[in-house]
């Protein structure tokens, strides 16, 4: 078996490289992507030059190891965005900077508020009921408030 994938040449670099981006499609994980793309270069490089098999596995592992980095810097960015403090599950953060009216009156530091179907506490300086508030900062489910 090992003697028929050698005596393909070039192209079994190739085809080991379509077997491993086809197995990135199955399997996503922006990993084997970048290996294939190494092994199909393997195998141009072993086309045009002639390498020896040991020529083949070394220019391989540097394509390899240049192709993983240059994947993880193209990569990067996406994932320093994804890793952005996102509102989902955080919805009082995602208040912050709105204003709204309350509903009860703020007395003694403490109110409430009606964002769209629900009503949140709030404290802040007392103020009477429909007073407009903004809410300048979120502790858990409390938002902290002044007048508008």
């Amino acid at each position: 078996m090992i003697g028929v994938i050698l005596d393909l040449g070039p192209w079994s670099w190739i085809i080991l490289g379509v077997v491993l981006i086809g197995l990135e499609l199955a399997a996503p994980g922006v990993f084997l992507l970048w290996l294939g793309l190494a092994a199909v270069l393997t195998g141009l490089a072993d086309a045009a030059l002639d390498l020896s098999w040991q020529g083949s596995a070394l220019l391989f592992a540097l394509l390899a190891v240049g192709a993983v980095l240059l994947g993880r810097v193209l990569t990067r960015q996406r994932d320093e965005e994804a890793a952005a403090p996102a509102a989902l599950n955080r919805r009082a953060h995602a208040l912050i900077g709105r204003e709204f009216t309350l509903e009860t009156a703020i007395e003694g530091g403490s109110g409430r508020v009606r964002v769209d179907d629900s009503s949140w506490r709030v404290v802040g300086p007392d103020a009477p009921a429909g007073t407009r508030v903004r809410v300048v900062r979120a502790d858990g489910a409390i938002l902290v408030v002044e007048r508008a």
